[in-house]
């Protein structure tokens, strides 16, 4: 007789996988009073940086703004391991302004640990999720290749690029996730198993190379800010003062690109090896070299990989050619013609969900109960995997908590964008967050991202009592100020043209207000300061937010009427119930793309692929006629 007994343990939430979708998720869940079961194939992956060692960068530190603003970890955490920051875009405009910082990434991937574990509401497990038990379409419990039960309430999917992953280096396959990680080989089935479909993606990782062999007198020194701007809302610029490490910037050049065309047959990219679909944002360089055959060099960053390491990362450079060609590339890089590979590039190919299977929640359409977030949703990114992440775990506690999820739309952040182009457009390949996605950029910039946002995490409760009235007050300082400048004047004294002239601006010839001076493209509201008689001292972020709306309140309002038109598409909202094929003018591909995606809104239906400005008016008149 066989007596042995299945562990069975309930717990509101599980969150499989513990990258940084799944430390969101889970920090989210457990922060709001649930208890959390996060599984992760080894406890020593908990937020592993497997490709690029840094967090932010352009339209990314966006994303990491919001996070942060909404009650979200990896702000913080990163604020806490850098070990250089950088403002990117700073001779452009504020929209595009973006933090970037390299990490140091063993002490990043500890912290956050250290994080979960401290939580009374979190219990790590490691494990391999390997079903859903599904009970009339509903989540009811996860199973373990160990033949363990885990009943839930909710559960999260973030299983990053672990589902039956590959990787690839020339003729050569494992099949094994990131870093030589155990991949996840069952999970697919049992999401096929329930009517889910699953997509087959690929993306890559340059080489790691041994720093102390690395030439750096061939290279040109990359260095990070002398002043520190945070990542996260309640941090000081001061508090994060600390030593920075240099990163370097060198070359290939047409020896490198004739090695990449000569093993091309090689290339498991163009020899058929590889079938998942890439990246077209962040390719390999044998993609480079082919696709941009008139380019005779490509940039190559040299980025340490942490204080306690010797390993750099040569970044612009992943691939998955052969061993020996990969020798033989990076040799030809002035600086590297010494350098001794630690590990290999590779590409890796794995399974996610497509993203049309997800409700604008990241609720799956057809299981409730259950969310995805991050790669297993075909976006790419640790910044675009950890805002999903967030989102998913407040929805699912809010779904418990019978609550309406929250749903951030276009006009509201870069993570309403994000989620909304999964969601509604899709992603043939794996989806990488821009700021020209961003209809609304200047409404959506990552300076602002608290006083967008921090009152919706405060709803939700994630954010304290004490960090809400901080906004408060700040709100309260940016109009007083923005008001005064508005009405204060000055005349043509000597101070005033002496000051004028400094700056090569147009003397004046009668009295102005201090916000005409400002808006003035040479001058700001730090350089009026010295003819400001009037002027406090106030916090540098709410100098920085009454300088911007000033100098661009003409856009901005702009930007404002068209959000008031964009958002009363997205309150006209599409009854569920409704079955278009009723409706005789919409076209058939309308019909087919409408019933599929199911959108929430007019708004939402008017994004979709397929459906022309034509469809939406005829929609309209139809819910005008039916729903009326």
């Amino acid at each position: 007789m066989n007596l042995q007994r299945e562990l069975r343990e309930r717990y509101d939430a599980v969150v499989v996988g513990a990258g940084h979708a799944g430390c969101e998720a889970a920090l989210a869940l457990a922060r709001l009073g649930f208890q959390t079961a996060i599984f992760t194939v080894s406890v020593d992956s908990i937020a592993l940086m497997p490709c690029n060692p840094n967090i932010g960068g352009s339209s990314k530190g966006h994303l990491v703004r919001e996070i942060d603003a909404l009650g979200g970890e990896m702000g913080k955490n990163i604020d806490s391991t850098f070990i250089q920051s950088k403002m990117l875009n700073q001779s452009k405009g504020p929209a595009v302004h973006s933090l970037r910082a390299q990490a140091d990434k063993k002490a990043y991937s500890d912290l956050m640990r250290q994080k979960l574990e401290k939580n009374s509401n979190i219990s790590v497990k490691q494990g391999e999720v390997t079903e859903l038990v599904i009970e009339n379409g509903k989540i009811e419990a996860v199973k373990t290749f160990t033949g363990a039960v885990y009943e839930c309430r909710v559960c999260i999917l973030c299983t990053g690029t672990y589902l039956k992953a590959k990787c690839i280096t020339g003729d050569v396959s494992t099949f094994t996730g990131p870093n030589g990680l155990m991949a996840a080989t069952h999970l697919s089935d049992s999401l096929k198993k329930h009517g889910i479909t699953i997509r087959r993606f690929k993306t890559g990782t340059p080489a790691r190379i041994d720093g102390n062999t690395v030439d750096y007198e061939k290279m040109e020194p990359q260095y990070g800010d002398e002043k520190i701007v945070p990542f996260s809302f309640t941090n000081q610029a001061e508090d994060l003062s600390r030593d920075q490490i240099k990163c370097w910037l060198t070359y290939t050049n047409e020896h490198t690109h004739e090695i990449i065309r000569n093993n091309l047959d090689r290339s498991p990219l163009y020899s058929g090896v590889i079938k998942g679909t890439g990246p077209r944002y962040c390719p390999s360089i044998e993609d480079k070299v082919v696709r941009f055959a008139d380019k005779n060099r490509h940039q190559v960053f040299i980025e340490p990989e942490g204080l306690y390491t010797s390993e750099v990362y040569i970044g612009g450079m992943s691939s998955s050619l052969p061993e020996d060609v990969q020798a033989d590339m990076y040799h030809s890089v002035p600086g590297l013609e010494k350098a001794r590979i630690v590990r290999n590039a590779y590409a890796i190919e794995y399974d996610c969900i497509d993203s049309l299977e997800c409700k604008p929640s990241l609720e799956l359409k057809k299981i409730e109960g259950v969310f995805s977030a991050g790669q297993a949703n075909g976006s790419s990114g640790y910044e675009e995997a950890a805002a999903q992440g967030l989102l998913a775990g407040i929805n699912a506690a809010r779904k418990m908590q019978d609550k309406e999820p929250l749903i951030l739309d276009r006009s509201q952040a870069y993570i309403g964008v994000l989620i909304d182009d999964l969601v509604t457009k899709g992603t043939n390949e794996p989806y990488r967050m821009m700021t020209s996605r961003a209809e609304y950029r200047l409404l959506l910039r990552q300076d602002n991202a608290d006083l967008r946002l921090t009152p919706i995490g405060y709803e939700v409760g994630l954010i304290s009592e004490e960090r809400y009235q901080r906004l408060i007050e700040k709100q309260r300082l940016i109009e007083l100020e923005i008001d005064r400048i508005k009405k204060a004047t000055v005349g043509g004294t000597e101070k005033v043209q002496e000051l004028l002239e400094k700056y090569e601006s147009t003397l004046l010839q009668s009295g102005i207000t201090l916000a005409e001076l400002i808006r003035r493209p040479e001058l700001s509201y730090e350089k009026i300061s010295p003819i400001d008689g009037d002027r406090k001292q106030l916090p540098e972020d709410v100098c920085e937010q009454v300088n911007i709306n000033i100098k661009y309140e003409g856009y901005i309002d702009r930007q404002l009427k068209q959000v008031k038109q964009f958002k009363k598409l997205e309150r006209r909202r599409i009854p569920k119930e409704i079955d278009y094929t009723d409706i005789n003018s919409l076209r058939k591909e309308a019909v087919q793309k409408l019933s599929e995606i199911r959108p929430e809104s007019v708004g939402q239906a008017a994004r979709i692929s397929g459906v022309s400005p034509a469809d939406i008016s005829v929609l309209l008149v139809y819910l005008q006629g039916c729903f009326t």
